[in-house]
Order: C-alpha cells, then sequence, then structure tokens
C-alpha cells in the first residue's frame, strides 16, 4: 500500500509540488515560533541569581559633571546609607552601578596573564552590602567586606561561567587576572575573592553570560554609583515612595531620582520581552490560517479532478473507507516529505552554532517535534473533508464525469 501510494504521489509531482512547498513553508514558520518559545521557556526556568522580595531600586540621575568623584565623595556616601538606614520602614541600603531588570549594562574584555584567556564579561559595581542585601548565594568564597580594604588586587566576585572560561577545570578561587591590554604594571590586577552560580540582572529570559562583579570602594572609583538598592521591611507598600522621595531630596535636591520596587520593574520587563512573542504568534496564526485555507482548497481541487480514477477504484471492489484512508494517508505522506527537507534545512543551525546557545540541541528537538506535531494536525484537518468527499463518489459518477 506505501508503495502503492508513493507511485501515485509521484506521477501527480507537479500538482502536489505546490502543496509540498505551502507545507514546508508553513513548517518552516511554526519551526521558528515554537524554537522561541521553547528557548524562552528554558532561559525562564534557569536561576536569575538574585531575589527582589521587599527590593527598590533607585535610579540616581547627578547631572553630568556632578557624577565625580568630588560630588560623590565617601563622606557623602556614607551619609546617603546611614540616613535612609535610619528611615523607618528602610532595612538596608547598598550602592550598585546598576540595578536588576534595567537595559544598561557595562562590558570589558579580561585575560588570565598565565593562560591566556581572553573574556568578554559584563561588569557590576557593587558595594559591600549589595550582595547579601540581593540574596546572592555564593559557590565558593565570600561576598565583599571591610577587610578587603588596601588589597593589592582588586577584589571581585565571578559567575561559574566566567571562572570556567577564565581558568577552565582548574580552581579558579584565589586566583589573579587583569583586565585585556593593560601593560605590566599599569592598572591595578584582580583577584577572585568569591563564586556564583549566576547572575542575570537583565531578568528571566535574558541569556546567561560571563559576569564580573566589582567591590566599589568611594575613594578609589573616579564615578560615583547610578543605583541604590534598598531592603524594605515587610508590609511596606507602594505609598511608602512619597517618603523615600522626600528624604532623598532633602539629601541632595540637585540630584533626581527614579523610584521603583524590583517587582515592578520586573513586571515591566517581562511584558517588554513576552509582547514580541505575542506579535510573532498571532502572525504565525494568521500565515497558517492562510496555508490551511489554501492546502484545503488544492486538496478539493485535487479529489475533484481525481473523480473518474477514484470512481475506477470503486467500481472495482475498493470500500468508502479504503478511499477515504488513500486521501489522509497521501496528504500524510506528502507532509512528512515536505518536513523531512525542512529539517534537512533547518539541522545545520545547531551543527553549525549560528544562533548559539538559542539553537541548541535541546530546543532544536523540541521545537521540530512540535513543529510537526502541527503540521500533521493541520494536514489531517485539511485533507478530512476532501477525503470524505471522496469516499461518498460512486461509479456511476466516474462513468458520467467528462
Amino acid at each position: 500500500m506505501f508503495r502503492h501510494l508513493l507511485k501515485l504521489i509521484w506521477k501527480r509531482k507537479h500538482r502536489n509540488l505546490m502543496i509540498s512547498l505551502e507545507i514546508l513553508l508553513a513548517f518552516v514558520i511554526v519551526f521558528a515560533i515554537a524554537g522561541f518559545i521553547v528557548r524562552s521557556s528554558q532561559l525562564y526556568r534557569l536561576p536569575v541569581g538574585f531575589q527582589i522580595d521587599n527590593v527598590w531600586a533607585v535610579r540616581i540621575n547627578t547631572g553630568g559633571a556632578s557624577g565625580s568623584a568630588s560630588q560623590f565623595s565617601p563622606d557623602v556616601y556614607d551619609n546617603v546609607k546611614r540616613t535612609l538606614e535610619a528611615v523607618p520602614g528602610i532595612d538596608q541600603v547598598a550602592f550598585a552601578s546598576t540595578a536588576p531588570y534595567l537595559s544598561r549594562t557595562m562590558r570589558s574584555a579580561f585575560e588570565d596573564p598565565a593562560g591566556g584567556a581572553r573574556v568578554i564579561a559584563e561588569v557590576i559595581e557593587a558595594d559591600d552590602d549589595a550582595l547579601p542585601l540581593m540574596g546572592v548565594r555564593m559557590l565558593q568564597g565570600r561576598g565583599f567586606h571591610r577587610s578587603d580594604d588596601g588589597a593589592a588586587a582588586v577584589p571581585v566576585v565571578v559567575n561559574r561561567p566566567m571562572a570556567a572560561a577564565l581558568f577552565g577545570t582548574g580552581p579558579a578561587l584565589g586566583k589573579v587576572f587583569k583586565a585585556h591590554g593593560r601593560e605590566e604594571g599599569k592598572g591595578q590586577p584582580m583577584q577572585i575573592v568569591g563564586i556564583i552560580d549566576d547572575y542575570r540582572s537583565r531578568g528571566e529570559f535574558s541569556i546567561p553570560t560571563n559576569v564580573l562583579i566589582v567591590r566599589y570602594v568611594p575613594a578609589a572609583f573616579k564615578d560615583g554609583m547610578q543605583s541604590l538598592l534598598i531592603k524594605m521591611k515587610p508590609g511596606i507598600t507602594r505609598a511608602f515612595e512619597e517618603t523615600l522621595s522626600r528624604q532623598l531630596k532633602q539629601l541632595n535636591p540637585e540630584w533626581s531620582y527614579e523610584i521603583a520596587p524590583l517587582s515592578v520593574r520586573r513586571a515591566d520587563a517581562m511584558k517588554s520581552q513576552i509582547t514580541p512573542m505575542i506579535v510573532l504568534s498571532v502572525i504565525a496564526g494568521f500565515l497558517l490560517l492562510m496555508v490551511a485555507f489554501g492546502l484545503f482548497g488544492v486538496l478539493w481541487q485535487n479529489t475533484t479532478v481525481r473523480i473518474p480514477e477514484l470512481g475506477l477504484r470503486r467500481a472495482i471492489g475498493a470500500s468508502a473507507g479504503n478511499i477515504y484512508r488513500q486521501i489522509i494517508a497521501e496528504q500524510i505522506l506528502l507532509s512528512s516529505g515536505a518536513m523531512l527537507v525542512g529539517l534537512l534545512l533547518l539541522v545545520q543551525l545547531p551543527l553549525t552554532g549560528a544562533l548559539g546557545q538559542n539553537m541548541n540541541w535541546s530546543v532544536f528537538l523540541v521545537a521540530a517535534a512540535l513543529s510537526m506535531s502541527v503540521i500533521y494536525l493541520l494536514s489531517l484537518l485539511c485533507s478530512v473533508y476532501p477525503g470524505w468527499r471522496a469516499s461518498r463518489l460512486s461509479p456511476t459518477q466516474a462513468l458520467h464525469y467528462e
């Protein structure tokens, strides 16, 4: 039966070519959407590396030159922390160069002088209280501490991917490295005092990357911090924002502040990241609907053209069920052939690594399975009525067909 169906499909190859192209196009569209959704789901399930419960972020705009060391001295830094921590409702205050769920990032290159490995990493500056405030868990080593004052090397905390990129499978804790391009004797070396699992500052849908967190010391850094991280006591609501804003204005009326709980920033970030997914899904849905209508019309026309053939089969003893199964089986075979061609093209993505981890093997296999299921279901639905119509033909209709 299978061999007979292949012969029938081959003899009508010119007519079947258009159906196959439509199915191939639909398969590629569904695969792209499925791959995007599967990868997003994969990223969402990964840990972000920090906690946002009761944490608020304040973005500081110092107004150009006011961000210099003279305007953000250690005295100013300490005064801001002490004053805010004395406010009822505030539990802890920390400074950082950026807060989670902001698109603003800073990247730089680093290298291991001994091994020669070069790594690009996202760089975050944070004071001693920032990591504990955010609930960042150490896999090895420790966070920053006042005992790091005056250290010969700048204390840094790195995530596990960066430690592996710099030092491979060997131990990374305590190792010293430097910024790429710095000549010997220029630029302070950096020493790893702690290793964390991960820290995805842009949220659940961001791609894991190398992260380096540098200890911030007001006296040693040229620029002031751009973000305040504030741990609120349980039960504090958004109504507290007015009190906090008034307190910040008293500290420095020339600066401007953007205040928001990290839960709100997370919701905004999630919305901006999910919206493209929804738009693409709607577009793909309309395209699939157009493909379905075209496929249904072609199958209807093919059934009409094949009335003599199908009527003759009924005349020599084929049952209505045989005709019905033949039409559906032919469509399933056509769909399988078109998808096989599509898979041969799409498998190059994980093989070549053209899209990196966005199209790893797990994403490819799940997206392929979902896409094939959708196309088989679409083919089945589009062939049900033409198959039923063909099964209702009688030999007399074939004899009267011109």
